[in-house]
């Protein structure tokens, strides 16, 4: 059974490589440490089908150790051991290099099991990974490996590889393949960086195209269909995921709209409005805060009809409710009081309540002061009193700060307001 295209065509030498111009590009940091034949520990991350696979076999396969591939989704600690076996043999004279994919997928005893052979040099790892390692790498790996991000590869770099497969598959077949103008550029824009899988489609292309035995016609409306999703580069348990939310938040906090809905479209394009809804519910809090109190129970309201409605229509009231997040005014005030409190509770010994906040209504006879001693401030003007009300350590401590919009300068005022009416009630009563 044939390979898949995208394994056929997979290029032979660094020159070959599609993008990855900022590592791979004469004089760059990587290519000069391929070239220097001596091999660290490296790892190499970024999204799916952008070269980290191929760079890395080519690597391997040039290094003259001898060369074990493990992927994290399917390797144990048995395989493991299989490659640690090889060191020191006559086999693994010039070294071992594991080439592992998916190393995100190993657990922590498993990526562990090597340390000891990374350290001493008797094994050179070479990992790959779609997440980002500083969150799923054992820091011990990490901290003995050259990290290399890879980056999305540009449409313009992608055409050419699809051409390429068009030519090969032609090659394989002996059938020639006519492809209307604009199939490539539309796979290659339409797979989002992706080579690996703008090279799958091109093969999909063919393997569904008008064949007379002796010409394919693949047109730009069949290439459109297959590619009419693959632009959404998404995973829900990935950093795709954590990343769109974060795009998301930022727009919205930079009162970018129409970026907002941009990425909310990809949630929503993605089916995921249950991310989308909570993430709103964050930033309505966070972002917009006591700037627009209303805001909070309004995207509430959006969000309860999005779930009632579901797809399609759930997409109207969360357009709704990110346009409104995008333009309302903005203040992170409450957010930073909070954490603030947040941090005194604990990092500090803040002590016992003060006595007249206690739920207590009788004494004992150890009691120093006698008597609550609670001031209730609905008897008093403006239903205040002054009162302290923190614990004794923080009773100078102030958390919350006005934000410089209408509405927290609104309340502002009003607190100014009583407090000049209680300093008028206190030097009354002196």
């Amino acid at each position: 059974m044939p390979s898949p295209l995208a394994d056929r065509i997979r290029p032979n030498d660094l020159d070959e490589v599609v993008g990855q111009r900022h590592l791979l590009d004469k004089g760059m940091y990587l290519r000069r440490i391929i070239e220097g034949g001596k091999i660290p520990n490296m790892i190499f991350y970024g999204p799916s089908g952008v070269g980290k696979t191929t760079v890395a076999r080519i690597i391997a396969e040039n290094s003259g150790m001898k060369l074990h591939k493990l992927n994290g989704t399917s390797a144990g600690i048995a395989d493991i051991k299989e490659v640690i076996a090889d060191t020191g043999t006559l086999d693994g004279m010039n070294g071992v290099l594991l080439y592992l994919d998916e190393i995100q997928y190993l657990n922590k005893k498993q990526q562990q099991s090597l340390l000891e052979y990374i350290e001493n040099g008797q094994i050179t790892l070479i990992a790959s990974t779609t997440e980002n390692p500083y969150f799923y790498v054992y820091n011990a790996i990490l901290s003995r490996s050259a990290v290399f991000e890879f980056k999305p590869v540009t449409a313009e770099d992608i055409i050419p590889a699809c051409k390429r497969a068009f030519n090969i598959l032609a090659e394989e077949s002996g059938v020639a393949i006519r492809t209307e103008k604009g199939v490539c550029e539309h796979i290659a824009r339409g797979c989002g960086g992706d080579v690996r899988k703008s090279v799958s489609v091109c093969e999909l292309c063919f393997l569904g195209a008008e064949n007379d035995g002796k010409t394919a016609i693949v047109t730009l409306e069949e290439a459109k269909s297959l590619t009419q999703r693959s632009n959404m580069h998404y995973d829900r348990d990935g950093d795709q995921h954590y990343d769109i939310l974060s795009a998301l938040q930022k727009s919205i906090r930079g009162s970018d709209e129409n970026a907002a809905l941009h990425y909310a479209a990809r949630l929503i394009e993605a089916g995921d409005i249950i991310s989308l809804s909570r993430r709103l519910l964050v930033i309505a809090a966070e972002d917009v805060g006591l700037a627009y109190p209303m805001a909070i129970p309004i995207v509430k309201s959006c969000v309860d009809s999005a779930m009632q409605l579901g797809l399609p229509e759930a997409r109207i009231p969360l357009g709704n409710a990110v346009i409104l997040l995008a333009t309302a005014p903005k203040s992170n005030s409450a957010y930073l009081a909070i954490n603030a409190a947040l941090d005194d509770v604990r990092s500090k010994e803040c002590g016992d309540f003060p006595r007249h906040l206690q739920n207590k209504h009788y004494d004992g006879e150890d009691a120093r002061i006698k008597g609550q001693h609670y001031l209730y401030p609905h008897d008093y003007n403006n239903h205040y009193v002054t009162q302290q009300y923190l614990p004794d350590p923080i009773k100078d401590r102030v958390y919350y700060h006005f934000g410089e919009n209408k509405t927290e300068q609104a309340a502002l005022a009003y607190r100014n307001h009583i407090l000049e009416e209680e300093q008028k009630r206190l030097k009354g009563n002196k």
